[in-house]
């Protein structure tokens, strides 16, 4: 480890609970405990499974009309975010490519914005220039941790700490009393499963946690499971399947933009990149990511090329994440095809170590998420 990576405040109990520590978006992170990725992939599918996810960034924007000036930065439509619920947002470029994925909450007098660890440097810089001179504040919050509950029996285990916890469903917030703390819970997650996102305040932090894991259906999961189950849910993970060259069409992501900021909407454009997303979005795009399922037991990673035939020699298109699936039994993958090539059951063939295996183009995602609608 080098010492100038940052540490969130659970840094001591992963190592207390037999974390194994690797560098990640310039934290020190766990990326598996003692029973390994795999166990822990199926104790978060079939029980429920804590993830410290306190290195992405916490930002309040409060101001007058806030809501449509965080518009001219995303297109979707947060003016037309219920009090108590929380969005899927993407800041876009003017190349119509992804700079990153958020989550955006309405909490009455102010937006709550989740962004990733690897962005949140440059993604409170982009919300400062656009939003400050609009007289918005962006606050960023370094004195709360991120937690988050995941998994089918989750709510069971928040209710002992907060009945109101059972009240809630996919995408709404809440501020509960957890453990003596003032938490800001999100009924959300990134793994497919049922559960919460706690924001908790530094201090009450380990104590959370700790009563969390307290309770047998609890274990720690680390960024090892959290990639795999991510991956099962069709998920994208910035930086792989997403990018500022990726435009929201091409990810297959049009489901997050409402008609009312494309054209003919309301609201239609005035975000970076509407001359070439909104377009797309009527009209398609010329490549799609798309879920990809090996044929055979070899995982098909990141970077591995694909063809349209066993003997073609210019790929058509890449893999962006791949690994093996625990709950599916097997390797499955994401990555761009032309969108000719993007149907349900298309055959291509993937290059592994100089051979030709075959993967088939199949519907996402690869397990059925569990939300609580």
């Amino acid at each position: 480890m080098t010492d100038d990576l940052k540490h969130t405040v659970l840094n001591g109990l992963h190592r207390e609970m037999g974390a194994k520590m690797v560098p990640f978006a310039g934290y020190e992170m766990p990326v598996q405990y003692k029973a390994g990725v795999m166990k822990e992939h199926q104790h978060t599918r079939e029980q429920v499974g804590l993830f410290d996810v306190s290195h992405m960034g916490q930002v309040i924007l409060r101001g007058p009309d806030v809501a449509l000036a965080l518009e001219t930065l995303v297109p979707v439509s947060i003016a037309g975010l219920a009090e108590g619920r929380q969005r899927y947002a993407l800041f876009t470029n003017e190349a119509g490519g992804i700079e990153d994925d958020l989550m955006v909450a309405n909490r009455r007098d102010h937006l709550f914005v989740v962004v990733n660890a690897a962005c949140k440097g440059a993604d409170i810089a982009r919300m400062r220039a656009a939003l400050e001179p609009r007289g918005i504040a962006v606050e960023p919050i370094e004195d709360r941790a991120l937690l988050a509950l995941q998994g089918p029996k989750s709510e069971a285990v928040l209710s002992k700490l907060n009945a109101q916890a059972a009240d809630m469903t996919f995408l709404d917030v809440a501020t509960l009393t957890l453990n003596g703390a003032e938490c800001w819970v999100s009924r959300s997650g990134y793994t497919g499963e049922d559960g919460y996102e706690i924001s908790v305040p530094n201090d009450a932090a380990e104590k959370l946690a700790r009563v969390l894991l307290a309770d047998e259906a609890v274990e720690f999961i680390g960024l090892g499971a959290r990639d795999s189950l991510r991956l099962e849910a069709g998920l994208c993970l910035y930086g792989h399947d997403i990018d500022a060259a990726t435009t929201p069409a091409e990810a297959n992501l049009a489901w997050a933009i409402q008609k009312v900021r494309r054209s003919g909407g309301d609201r239609a454009g005035g975000f970076p990149g509407a001359d070439v997303i909104l377009p797309q979005l009527s009209e398609g795009a010329s490549k799609q990511r798309v879920g990809l399922k090996p044929q055979t037991r070899a995982p098909m990673r990141e970077g591995v090329q694909l063809f349209a035939s066993e003997t073609q020699t210019q790929p058509v298109g890449q893999v962006t994440s791949g690994g093996f699936g625990p709950t599916v039994g097997g390797p499955v993958a994401m990555g761009y095809v032309p969108s000719d090539l993007a149907a349900p059951g298309t055959e291509l063939f993937g290059d592994v170590r100089g051979k030709r295996l075959p993967v088939s183009v199949v519907t996402l995602p690869f397990v059925p998420a569990g939300f609580k609608r």
